[in-house]
């Protein structure tokens, strides 16, 4: 009933255009265990008003069948700023068509009556305890995208098998309720919530948990520049900053206010480096700030750069900013907790892609570590699962700049990583200090660890498969490489296969999945390799890191031998030029 999304259809039809109505109806969205993500548009493999109808219907039902009690806790929703003229689809016409669909049903909608970060819905779940949440974002992607991300009870993002539960639910339900499209409805129901104030509110005072110098907060000259990137942030980092007695950041006019567009950026997404941060720095320099903190649109992630003595700005990869938060935040537990015991209960956790650098802390000072698998839905489920065990799990990050750094949150929120990164550079400044001679304190401490991530894309499904099973059958069947060039393996772990040779049964521990590609190589340098499928996009990714032990400071030759060891990973394993693959353009 959408007229916009109607006309694109039946003009197809009247072209006779066979090949665009295939696109557009040939397959359905898959709803995976990130909820959906595609471009807005007509058609069942597009985000609009009736996939989401349908999609919402199937949830719903799912949550019936699993809660007794769903008319009585209810759901949250949450929306960005994406909207699309061309198909009348937006983050605010799809959350409101979804909070219809559960009204009609009798259970009552939390629906945030502005724009929020999508960090806000998981706090939601939690503090309110409901049955889930819903946020309509495609975060970081192109502008012509959307996505609708689920979380369960537990406040951390559904893992399977609820995505294979709920897809099958979306199936049974396709055929839209009755009054499903007249989202008019909800306005004068008394099921209808705005958590809006409430969670403004107590989030803001939550955070303040992990506020641990606001004497130097309120003195410090250290100033920042912060970019929202035409996303939903800014306005929370400044109510953050405030939280915490800091000095409002200077904020990029030409991005801090929401615009679907993204007219300033190629691409929204604050993990493609400087091209992002060009009006960041221009400002920074015109105010002389030091630092800069970059929310991508969704404001779950944060890039942060800093002005080096040279005049160049640094720009902190993700593994780099999650050495300096693991540091700063068990520095602060460890000043704030004299117990020597309680540190048998203390736990941080990183994705298996991501630094070691954690581990090493960990084993230095005595906490526990724990890798997961890729994705903060894995990293939120066993954090909860921790936590209900009476842990305390201090911070979790991955390397695609996500960090959780406050348990009130199982998600990645790059809010709360904002502020916590401002109070930690305010402090290191009073020690003259900045976070780059920190990162080195850090690396002297406990080791380097040098990381290097790329990838290469690849339209072919049979060339991806053929690639890996080169690798599983290297020297004859069921043989894995015992060398890359020069660099000797000395271990491998498939989680596609489930096969880990360093342990006794050579079963990984990690779950494994066959339907996506990861293998993972130890070298007899201390170097390790991952290459692995993405789940959103036709790339093979790898991700390599060499860890040296404390006290070796040769970083000049730690680096080059990184390098040699991922030219030989590409030349050996990926073999481009052979499996015909695009290599990341810069």
């Amino acid at each position: 009933q959408n007229p916009k999304t109607s006309a694109i259809v039946k003009q197809l039809v009247a072209e006779g255009n066979a090949g665009e109505l295939q696109k557009y109806f040939g397959s359905r969205m898959e709803f995976g265990t990130a909820g959906l993500r595609a471009a807005m548009g007509a058609g069942i493999s597009h985000m609009n008003d009736l996939t989401i109808i349908q999609t919402t219907q199937g949830f719903c039902r799912y949550l019936e069948k699993n809660f007794s009690d769903l008319k009585k806790r209810g759901v949250v929703i949450g929306f960005d700023a994406r909207a699309h003229l061309s198909s009348g689809g937006s983050s605010k016409r799809f959350a409101r068509l979804a909070a219809n669909t559960f009204i009609s049903q009798g259970v009552p909608v939390y629906l945030f009556s502005d724009i929020t970060p999508t960090p806000f819905v998981p706090y939601t779940v939690t503090h309110l305890k409901l049955c889930a949440g819903i946020m309509v974002t495609a975060s970081h992607n192109p502008k012509q995208d959307n996505g609708y991300k689920v979380y369960w009870e537990n406040g951390a993002q559904i893992i399977s098998p609820h995505d294979k539960g709920i897809s099958q639910a979306i199936e049974e339900n396709q055929e839209p309720w009755p009054q499903a499209w007249d989202d008019k409805l909800i306005d004068s129901s008394l099921l209808l919530h705005d958590p809006y104030a409430t969670v403004n509110k107590e989030y803001f005072k939550d955070i303040q948990k992990q506020c641990f110098h606001r004497n130097i907060n309120k003195e410090t000259s250290l100033k920042f520049v912060h970019t929202s990137v035409h996303g939903v942030g800014h306005k929370f980092v400044q109510l953050a900053f405030k939280a915490f007695d800091l000095s409002p950041p200077f904020a990029v006019p030409e991005q801090k206010d929401p615009d679907p567009e993204f007219p300033t950026v190629k691409y929204p997404n604050p993990e493609e480096g400087k091209g992002v941060l060009t009006l960041s720095f221009a400002l920074a320099e015109k105010d002389g700030a030091k630092i800069i903190l970059a929310n991508d649109p969704d404001a779950d992630r944060l890039a942060v750069a800093e002005k080096q003595e040279s005049g160049e700005w640094k720009v902190f990869s993700g593994n780099e900013l999650g050495a300096l938060l693991g540091w700063w935040i068990f520095t602060c537990w460890k000043n704030h907790n004299s117990d020597t015991c309680a540190i048998k209960d203390v736990y941080m956790l990183s994705s298996t892609v991501s630094s070691k650098i954690l581990r090493a802390i960990a084993l230095k000072e005595g906490f526990h570590f724990e890798e997961t698998l890729t994705g903060f839905k894995w990293m939120g489920n066993r954090a909860k699962q921790l936590m209900d065990q009476g842990k305390a799990v201090l911070f979790a990050f991955e390397e695609a700049i996500g960090y959780m750094c406050c348990p009130a949150v199982l998600d990645k929120d790059g809010v709360s990583a904002a502020v916590i990164t401002a109070e930690m550079a305010s402090f290191l400044a009073t020690r003259n200090l900045s976070l780059s001679q920190q990162l080195k304190a850090v690396y002297d401490e406990y080791g380097f660890h040098i990381t290097k991530a790329s990838y290469f894309i690849c339209h072919d499904p049979k060339v991806i498969q053929q690639l890996f099973d080169n690798l599983r059958n290297f020297d004859g069947k069921n043989t894995y490489p015992k060398s890359c060039g020069r660099f000797q393996v000395s271990g491998i772990r498939d989680l596609t296969t489930g096969y880990d040779s360093s342990q006794p049964d050579q079963k990984a521990i990690l779950p494994t999945s066959k339907s996506s590609q990861m293998i993972t190589f130890t070298f007899a340098n201390g170097g390790v390799a991952t290459m692995r499928t993405s789940g959103t996009e036709p790339k093979i990714k790898y991700y390599s890191e060499l860890c040296a032990p404390p006290g070796n400071s040769d970083i000049e030759q730690l680096k080059k031998e990184l390098d040699e060891l991922v030219s030989a990973l590409e030349k050996h394993f990926f073999q481009p030029e052979k499996n015909n693959l695009q290599r990341k353009t810069e």
